[in-house]
């Protein structure tokens, strides 16, 4: 179970930050599963499988926090027995899986009441926080015009195009990366999700960066969404990823280099605000 979830965080193929969370910390239930002789070896044991999650994406700071606290809630309880330990855990990642779905639907409620009828909305990637505020949007009688964008070279765009063009009241249009500047000027809002916020700098899936700049030359609000627990004051350091150039071009290069950096940077002075389960917050109070 550890393997397969750190493969499968490790190959992308679940898109959001909150929803690897969740399955990562889900993932660690195996742990409680096996038999140990000591409480120590279980910690140890626990300890060990949760950084192997914890590698396979290290800029997942969702990941990152939520390991750590149910391995430091385990280590520090001073529980006797081994049964102890194995019922703690399974209580804090119920609980942190818990937290992460509340804290999802407060944010995404949140841009719900951002949403005005008939606005033109556009967003990048795959953010099921963005998604969740325009779908409670528009069930609430909202009808929109949504731009997509692919989100070359993984399409995870195209996932959420499929989504919102399953509502009658969304005029879902996809569009290429590189045309987004193209429409930006017909928007009235664009939303995007959040890997994390690190000192002052937003980092999110590739692509963000140039649309939320050619938006602020054009004046169109760019807000960022995702869960308090993305923005980090201290002990974590973002660490980009180079993926496989296959996703780039299937056959060998021959001539020249591919990179394909999973996500870029963002200075969050190019935001209008960030929105959190917790409230609304401006970039100038963001960081140092």
């Amino acid at each position: 179970m550890i393997d397969e979830t750190a493969a499968e965080i490790a190959d992308m193929q679940t898109h959001s930050s909150s929803e690897v969370a969740v399955k990562a910390a889900r993932a660690l239930r195996s742990v409680t599963e096996r038999e140990f002789p000591t409480v120590d070896e279980y910690h140890r044991a626990l300890d060990r499988n949760s950084s192997a999650l914890q590698r396979a994406n290290p800029s997942h700071a969702s990941l990152h926090n939520t390991q750590c606290e149910i391995v430091e809630t385990v280590a520090t309880s001073n529980v006797e027995t081994v049964t102890a330990a194995k019922n703690l855990t399974l209580d804090t990642i119920d609980a942190i899986i818990e937290r992460i779905e509340e804290s999802k639907q407060a944010a995404a409620d949140r841009v719900a009441s951002m949403i005005e009828s008939t606005q033109t909305l556009l967003t990048h990637d795959y953010s099921t926080t963005v998604l969740s505020g325009i779908e409670a949007a528009v069930e609430d009688g909202t009808e929109l015009t949504v731009y997509v964008t692919e989100s070359r070279p993984r399409y995870l765009g195209r996932k959420t195009a499929r989504r919102l063009g399953e509502y009658d009241g969304v005029d879902t249009r996809l569009i290429v990366d590189s045309a987004a500047g193209s429409y930006l000027d017909d928007v009235d809002h664009v939303f995007i999700g959040m890997t994390c916020i690190v000192d002052k700098t937003l980092y999110n899936r590739v692509g963000t960066y140039p649309i939320a700049a050619t938006a602020a030359d054009v004046a169109v609000p760019v807000t960022s969404v995702g869960s308090a627990a993305k923005i980090i004051e201290g002990g974590f350091r973002f660490e980009n990823e180079q993926r496989v150039t296959s996703e780039v071009m299937r056959e060998p290069p021959e001539g020249f280099k591919i990179e394909n950096p999973a996500y870029d940077a963002t200075p969050v002075g190019l935001l209008e605000n960030v929105v959190t389960d917790e409230g609304v917050i401006m970039p100038e109070s963001l960081g140092e």
